[in-house]
């Protein structure tokens, strides 16, 4: 059996590596150029179940590697006001472990797809731009690329994100559309300065500030187990440091500490051409919707560095109802684009890497036909991962009351006085806080 993948993002890397190990051939076809070029984003937040799906997936020294190279993890989810005035803090968020392989973690984005690239050298093709497919009267499926290139396999999985060409070729119903939710990322170097404008919960915590209008702000500090010029910092274990010195891709990643915010609100409510801004422009408008906001708060909006500043459109897929399976299927972003109200995206995508690594394995083993092994995995991610589509679209829309001029300062303030009641009744924030946990890595079992 060959697999072929079309895209190089987390779920397309991490299927590559489990049917590595499981000894089917693939092949990866990346539109980027270079190993460390066209990644946008910051942090990700690896859950119980991501975490578990990578130990399976990831040879177990690299799983090691993706361990020792995590920001250090959040301990807390706090919430404030603009003023910087807390309403509820959940202790215990980042739930510790019974294993190792099942923590929580934080990591760069730009880390983790290093890290999942390693290993994979003669299997990952840069400067490849899918174009479309054809099936082969052999059943055999071929890609063809913008070079003129093909590559032919018995499988081909689109891991190709939101705007997948995969997926719309094979399911041209399958809708995107809008959230209505515009987000500005950007990056503050940590250094003393931007430190001093930060509390030792904040540091400690993922930070969600909510200001009036709908406009909401999240801030987390990543710090990494390696100082500025590479070196593993003092104190961390020996095994880790050695790890660290020895992982080939810290030389195409030159993550540093940092403070990540995101400012979004409602597109309604933004400036029409916020997409067209550089970076500057982004720092300004962070800088000017965060005005009568607390002074450190403005602050780090003014110490962000305009060339990190990009504009996020949110958006999130339309549920589709099953269709008739082939050897052609789809994971991650691709199928179901989320948005990133409860933050699973990613170990989503995980999720669906481990079952159909699973899948596949058992129909190369003649244990299952193919098409039924890849029938059971989409009946699966169907219902799983549009019903994570549908509680994240929950926890941010720009169609909320919150957002509208008037009834939004009444929503936020029944919100605000909500979070206080419950910050002073200890066994509700604990019930809250086991609820999050549950859902963020709940320990499933695809078998």
């Amino acid at each position: 059996m060959h697999v072929i993948i079309i895209g190089a993002g987390t779920g397309g890397l991490a299927l590559a590596h489990g049917l590595k190990r499981a000894g089917i051939g693939c092949a990866v076809y990346e539109r980027d150029r270079t190993r460390g070029g066209g990644l946008q984003g910051y942090r990700v937040g690896i859950d119980h179940d991501g975490s578990r799906a990578l130990s399976q997936l990831l040879p177990p020294d690299l799983f090691e590697t993706f361990a020792a190279t995590c920001a250090r993890t959040p301990d807390r989810f706090n919430m404030f006001t603009e003023q910087y005035k807390e309403l509820l803090s959940l202790e215990g968020f980042a739930r510790a472990s019974a294993d190792q392989a099942g923590a929580e973690r934080s990591v760069s984005r730009m880390t983790l797809r290093q890290v999942l690239l390693t290993g994979l050298e003669d299997l990952v093709h840069f400067d490849k731009v899918f174009t479309h497919y054809e099936g082969n009267h052999d059943g055999t499926v071929t890609a063809h690329f913008e070079d003129g290139t093909t590559a032919t396999g018995d499988v081909l999985v689109g891991a190709d994100g939101s705007q997948s060409p995969v997926r719309r070729q094979y399911l041209p119903h399958a809708e995107l559309k809008d959230a209505g939710i515009t987000a500005i990322a950007g990056k503050v170097p940590l250094t003393d300065v931007s430190r001093a404008l930060l509390t030792d919960r904040t540091i400690d915590g993922v930070n969600l500030f909510f200001a009036p209008g709908g406009y909401s702000l999240i801030l987390h500090v990543m710090q990494f187990p390696w100082d500025q010029d590479g070196a593993p910092k003092s104190g961390i274990g020996a095994s880790d440091a050695d790890l660290i010195k020895n992982w080939p891709g810290l030389q195409y990643d030159n993550t540093r500490d940092y403070i990540m915010l995101g400012l979004s609100g409602a597109r309604q409510n933004l400036p029409a051409d916020v997409m067209e801004r550089d970076g500057l422009r982004l720092q300004s408008l962070m800088r000017d919707l965060m005005r009568t906001w607390d002074p450190r708060l403005r602050a780090l909006a003014g110490l962000v560095d305009p060339s990190t500043c990009f504009p996020i459109r949110i958006r999130t897929s339309v549920p589709i109802d099953p269709w008739p399976s082939s050897n052609i299927t789809l994971i991650g972003d691709a199928i179901h684009t989320m948005t990133p109200g409860r933050g699973v995206g990613a170990n989503t995508a995980l999720r669906d890497a481990v079952l159909l690594c699973r899948n596949l394995t058992a129909a190369r083993d003649g244990r299952t036909p193919l098409v039924s092994a890849i029938r059971d995995y989409e009946t699966r991610m169907i219902d799983y991962g549009f019903d994570a589509v549908r509680k994240s679209l929950a926890q941010m829309s720009g169609d909320d009351p919150i957002h509208k001029p008037v009834i939004g300062r009444a929503v936020l303030a029944a919100m605000r006085t909500g979070m206080r009641v419950v910050n002073h009744l200890p066994p509700v924030k604990r019930k809250m806080a086991a609820s999050q946990q549950a859902y963020r890595g709940q320990d499933r079992d695809e078998r």
